[in-house]
């Protein structure tokens, strides 16, 4: 890959990370009793499985960058 190509999967990634905290802290407005919501996690946090998906992609984008640049630079050397 090239260095562009590297730097933008690396944005890419810092960016899904980042979004990911957003879905990943949203609460949903508790219309019941806030122990009972509690126990479901689902209910509570809608959004976290979301936030594990784009997580798990910035991570695969941030290794595919970090493994190209490592096989080019001991290219230059």
């Amino acid at each position: 890959m090239k260095f562009k190509t590297e730097v933008c999967l690396l944005m890419l990634a810092i960016a899904l990370f980042a979004v990911s905290v957003f879905f990943y802290s949203y609460q949903a407005s508790a219309t019941e009793d806030v122990a009972a919501l509690s126990l479901n996690l689902a209910a509570t946090y809608p959004y976290r499985g979301y936030a594990l998906m784009f997580v798990g992609t910035g991570s695969f984008f941030m290794v595919t960058a970090s493994i190209s640049y490592s096989r080019r630079s001991k290219n230059i050397l």
